[in-house]
């Protein structure tokens, strides 16, 4: 744990003369410095957009763009811009329809557009965007179009943005999950420029998600530190920092960032006459890092806020058949009530009752089953073998909504299911006196957890194995296999404050005073670091 911290120390010295002093734009999304061809009169409003491009605050720069394209009606760049706002590569996401409209604007054909652009290097430039958006599969699209970036980095090596757009493009061809071979080819790009250009919004935020897992995040953290002031007034800006912050275990930071990104987000809405959004992403990991900092009651009053929405959203609004819980407030409840239970393990409280119609979407429904089914197997209830039935019958139609939501056959993410519900059998089991099977069964469940790419956030499952697991061994009064998975959880989820609980009491079970003394550090750290925040909004 000290060698840990002092490495986040070394490359926060190593980066400071970099961050001395940036020249943050005035824009409130990032200084970003383009030639072009366009009128004058257009430059302010396709500069932002493209800030605001590189912040994936897709929404509004496309509408930056099209103020671009309203002032000078032949700007080929804007066009690019706005078409570009239609790929989101890091989500794996893609509007091929909406783009090749706003490119059809420009002209009818690749050819006619090409003949808009003044300047090669804006030909090329489109020449790439026409790849992404042309014929054939998105995932070999991907690979072309990050093809033709390499060769337009290689002709315009000075170009800061062909840069980061190449090194996003190289990102998005991890099809599958995270890849570090492809998340460090990217980074390898990114991390020079940052010492040479720390006030970029692309290159810091690029850079932060090439390095958003707990060994490769001290790398990025100098850019999660800079990237909050780069782009203010950019809400995903502001989230984007807590990547790191979490995979390093910094929770007041992580609950700083997404306090100020839900801000933003209701501020925004609130000008446009809307309520509050209180679910989705930012809340998400907001509760989460409440609920490490310790603040139990703020996390609760988060869960209750998305609670709220859910349940006014309505059933036509819920019974979207997603894989992504972040696109309906009753998936994203479903998520934050486990995570709630989870971290708390206040399996009697209220908060397990909240429940909210689901409208029959298949993974919110198999989420509910997975939560009620957490909490009954902790109880020692019998209604945990219903939660077990329900995950059963809902398992084998999985694969068609994965298909359907375009993951790849060999997306891992496909077996978090599985291993959700081999941990509920476990905890049954170990419940009902069988703990040799309970503990096969957990070790099963970590093993393909371990398997899994980094996910990018809070543990998925909610639940994270190793953890379970050693908290399985622990009652079954084997200790040392439990400190040894308790070790091992923290490689995966650092300073997580319910595992650091359990190598506490593992080590002191074992009679090992030295990390027992290190993990009630931490805890101890964690806690006194969270009573020392002013409190927030909430």
């Amino acid at each position: 744990m000290r060698c840990f911290r002092a490495l986040v120390a070394a490359m926060a010295l190593l980066f400071a003369a970099a961050l001395a002093a940036p020249a943050y734009s005035q824009n409130g999304a990032g200084h970003v410095s383009f030639a072009n061809s366009g009128a004058p009169a257009a430059q302010p409003a396709f500069l932002h957009g493209l800030a605001l491009l590189h912040d994936f605050e897709y929404e509004r720069a496309a509408k930056e763009f099209r103020q671009a394209e309203t002032i000078d009606p032949n700007f080929a760049m804007a066009y690019w811009g706005e078409a570009m706002t239609f790929n989101h590569p890091v989500w794996m996401q893609q509007d091929r329809a909406a783009a090749r409209a706003v490119l059809a604007r420009l002209g009818p054909t690749p050819a006619a557009r090409l003949a808009k652009a003044p300047t090669e290097r804006e030909k090329d430039y489109l020449r790439a965007v026409e790849i992404l958006y042309g014929d054939g599969p998105k995932n070999e699209r991907d690979f072309r179009y990050a093809e033709a970036m390499a060769q337009l980095h290689a002709k315009y090596p000075n170009d800061l943005d062909a840069a980061a757009f190449y090194a996003l493009a190289i990102l998005g061809t991890a099809h599958n999950g995270r890849d570090e071979r492809i998340y460090m080819r990217a980074a390898a790009i990114l991390l020079p420029l940052f010492y040479k250009h720390p006030d970029h919004p692309g290159v810091a935020h690029y850079l932060i998600h090439s390095c958003d897992d707990p060994i490769h995040a001290p790398l990025a953290l100098p850019a999660a530190l800079a990237y909050s002031k780069i782009a203010p007034d950019a809400a995903h800006a502001q989230h984007m920092t807590s990547h790191i912050f979490l995979a390093l275990g910094m929770w007041n930071d992580v609950v700083l960032a997404n306090e100020r990104a839900t801000g933003i987000v209701n501020r925004e809405l609130a000008a446009s006459g809307k309520g509050p959004s209180r679910c989705g992403h930012y809340n998400y990991w907001l509760e989460y890092g409440y609920l490490e900092q310790g603040r139990f009651q703020a996390a609760k009053r988060v869960v209750a806020g998305c609670h709220a929405e859910a349940e006014e959203a309505g059933k036509a609004a819920r019974a979207r058949g997603t894989v992504d819980p972040d696109d309906s407030s009753a998936g994203s409840f479903v998520v934050m009530r486990t995570t709630y239970l989870v971290n708390t393990g206040d399996w009697n409280g209220d908060v397990g009752g909240w429940t909210v119609d689901l409208g029959g979407a298949l993974v919110p429904e198999f989420n509910e089953a997975y939560s009620t089914g957490l909490a009954a197997a902790e109880r020692g209830d019998l209604a945990a073998r219903k939660s077990l039935a329900t995950m059963d019958a809902i398992l084998p139609k999985l694969p068609a909504l994965f298909d359907h939501a375009g993951m790849t056959p060999e997306d891992p993410y496909r077996t978090v299911p599985g291993i959700e519900r081999g941990q509920i059998e476990a905890i049954i089991l170990a419940r009902e006196g069988h703990g040799d099977q309970a503990i096969a069964l957990a070790q099963k469940a970590a093993a393909a957890e371990k398997s899994l790419p980094y996910a990018f956030g809070p543990p998925q499952p909610e639940k994270p194995s190793f953890e379970l697991l050693g908290e399985i061994l622990l009652r079954e009064h084997r200790a040392q296999e439990a400190q040894q998975a308790f070790q091992q959880a923290l490689l995966l989820t650092p300073r997580r404050t319910r595992a650091l609980t359990g190598l506490l009491e593992a080590s002191r079970a074992l009679g090992d005073q030295v990390t027992a003394e290190q993990a009630q550090t931490e805890l101890r750290k964690i806690r006194q670091a969270a009573d020392s925040e002013p409190a927030g909004p909430r």
